[in-house]
């Protein structure tokens, strides 16, 4: 099963609606600051040589990216973005069921079916939290992959580290778990998983990640996945040829040198997401703590309240609705628009 988006209104014959203009995308959870100078300028550097194809199968990015966490190029696999990887590691696995929260990220649903897996959604608990009580007892030796998102898209919750160790502990090593960390960078460091010890005890676990969303380069599709072993080693094997660009291994290098200042562009666009949060709360809405670029807004109604205000948000069957943070103007039109809702 995969999540659908909420049905636009459908205007009568008799009174006819305009469609109402887009003011504000906030629907795909992206960054509202375009690439730093210096990363554009290690772009465009490498546009003088798009004659030439990039690396046969990638090594130069995988090991920028290993310096960097401070692991072994032989455990970094790279991609198209987190879901690229995503796909790489599910036609690895070759069949099975893909065991996941709902809702979730809807790419799950989506590549699952492409893989040939078969899904098995578990509901997320009230608070917006992925139920992992639930979660084990619905292993069974179908299983194939597991998947945790932490931070949790879409609700921006944040599973207790102590909860996730005693998770993968309870996972039989032969499962995969695939830990979603696609928003990491916004977790306050304290909130952070050791990665190195997880890795070192749980031969089953890889940690994905992505470019796209705090270093804003989303259009590059630069994704990565951690693991060791025998399980990274046939995650590799799905690589595809030829398909990490120049330009994407020079944005990498050029993003990790510009740590301090993209560190800057994440604070505030965690500043400009809790007074958001705190505005719609004063509304009356129930707007979960979120620890990602992103807020969940519980419904009914909102995704619809936000249509109608020309505000583009990542919709619900139930009238919940997703939206992007980080940019002052589109919070002022979300809060706007829903300020009289509850």
């Amino acid at each position: 099963m995969s999540l659908r988006l909420v049905e636009p209104t459908l205007p009568s014959q008799r009174f006819r609606a305009t469609p109402t203009a887009t003011r504000f995308d906030l629907g795909l959870s992206e960054n509202p600051f375009p690439p730093l100078p210096s990363i554009l300028d290690a772009v465009n550097d490498t546009l003088a040589q798009a004659n030439r194809y990039p690396e046969f199968l990638p090594d130069e990015l995988p090991r920028i990216i290993a310096d960097h966490l401070g692991v072994s190029p032989d455990d970094v696999v790279v991609g198209a973005g987190a879901t690229g990887v995503a796909m790489q590691v599910m036609r690895a696995l070759g069949g099975g069921e893909l065991l996941t929260s709902t809702p979730t990220f809807d790419g799950y649903p989506i590549m699952a079916e492409m893989a040939g897996m078969g899904l098995v959604p578990v509901p997320i608990d009230p608070g917006g939290n992925q139920d992992l009580a639930a979660m084990r007892r619905a292993v069974t030796r179908r299983t194939s992959l597991v998947v945790l998102c932490r931070p949790h898209n879409p609700t921006g919750t944040v599973l207790d580290a102590a909860a996730v160790r005693s998770f993968l502990g309870a996972i039989p090593g032969h499962i995969p778990v695939l830990l979603d960390e696609a928003y990491v960078e916004f977790l306050a460091p304290a909130d952070r998983l050791d990665i190195h010890a997880l890795l070192h005890r749980h031969q089953n676990l890889l940690i994905l990640r992505t470019f796209s969303k705090a270093y804003g380069l989303a259009g590059l599709r630069i994704g990565y996945c951690v693991g060791r072993g025998k399980l990274i080693q046939r995650i590799r094997q799905q690589q595809l040829p030829f398909g990490i660009t120049t330009a994407a291994v020079a944005a990498v290098r050029a993003a990790y040198a510009a740590d301090t200042e993209l560190r800057d562009r994440v604070d505030r666009i965690n500043r400009e997401r809790e007074v958001l949060r705190m505005s719609l709360r004063a509304c009356g809405i129930d707007v979960p703590r979120s620890h990602a670029n992103f807020l969940y807004l519980p419904g009914p109604g909102v995704a619809t309240a936000l249509r109608r205000a020309g505000i583009k948000a990542k919709a619900y069957p139930d009238g919940s609705a997703r939206i992007a943070v980080g940019d002052p103007a589109a919070g002022r039109a979300v809060h706007a628009a829903l300020v009289d809702l509850r």
